[in-house]
């Protein structure tokens, strides 16, 4: 972990560094500093990886937003993190030796710089990446999948919608204006790293948005519970081809106007007695019954 036998570790969970790292768990110190926290292995072992350019092109060709040698600022990790995790140590040895600062913390230490209530022996000091849609309308850019959220204000739905995004092989996820910060350090936890692998848009105006997509020739669909076109029986061609989800928020679902924004309003079938999916679960099914058919054409 680049690391000197001297090295002096930190101790004190009130010292001015350590409450300086835990602000970035609020909004308004994020903004200010340009940071953002990655708590724990998985969400750390990503962070790095991109830091180091180690994350390829992505199934589908997808290099995210993230700039190799520009992800991590610092890390925060236990002197036992060798023994708990010998490859996520390797990865943070590579770091330093790039010139990310590394620092070893207790674990009391390092409980009082999370937001998470239970430590998990690392900490990632990242650089808020842009998260504006240029990248989304670049001419190069050839996009299959997109996830649109509306107004989705849960971080643990945001986290696991960008997560079946990314695992579905999806080109870009979209938060609209109004919901949840994706750098909450809940949402990122949610996420376990799928964050890194994949161009994530905020604050975007769904208007523009849709209308984008459909001018780049993709089907926007909207995933709701009373549509009248159901996803097991979908038109010939309608999941293979280029396609935008809009999933709605989880209190309100889509709104009227958001709802004028889609080519088809698709519902997801209730098979049981439950009444209803919840977004992230909804999200998933459709997210997949997209990857699918586009995967079996081939």
């Amino acid at each position: 972990m680049n690391e000197r036998p001297d090295q002096e570790v930190m101790t004190n969970p009130r010292a001015d560094r350590v409450r300086g790292v835990a602000r970035l768990a609020g909004r308004s110190s994020r903004l200010r500093e340009g940071l953002f926290l990655a708590e724990g292995p998985q969400p750390a072992r990503e962070a790095l990886r991109a830091h180091l350019g180690l994350m390829g092109s992505g199934p589908e060709g997808r290099p995210g937003q993230w700039i190799a040698g520009q992800v991590v600022a610092s890390v925060y990790v236990s002197p036992r993190l060798a023994e708990r995790d010998p490859v996520l140590a390797g990865l943070v040895r590579r770091a330093g030796e790039a010139g990310v600062s590394v620092r070893l913390a207790t674990d009391e230490v390092l409980a009082a710089m999370a937001d998470a209530v239970t430590g998990q022996g690392i900490i990632a000091v990242c650089r808020l990446p842009e998260t504006g849609s240029d990248a989304l309308w670049s001419e190069a850019r050839t996009l299959g999948l997109v996830a649109v959220l509306c107004r989705v204000q849960d971080p643990g739905n945001a986290g696991t919608i960008l997560r079946a995004a990314d695992a579905a092989g999806a080109d870009a996820v979209v938060l609209t204006a109004g919901s949840v910060d994706v750098f909450n350090p809940k949402v990122v936890r949610s996420t376990a790293g799928s964050l890194f692998h994949l161009p994530v848009v905020t604050s975007a105006d769904v208007v523009e948005t849709a209308e984008g997509l459909t001018a780049r020739g993709m089907a926007v669909l909207a995933a709701d519970g009373y549509g009248t076109v159901r996803l097991d029986q979908p038109p010939p061609g309608l999941l293979s081809a280029p396609t935008a989800w809009l999933f709605g928020n989880e209190a309100q679902g889509l709104a009227a106007e958001e709802l004028e924004l889609a080519a088809l309003r698709v519902a997801v079938p209730l098979y049981g007695r439950a009444e209803s999916l919840n977004v992230a679960t909804a999200a998933t099914v459709c997210l997949y019954a997209s990857a699918m058919a586009r995967h079996s054409r081939g």
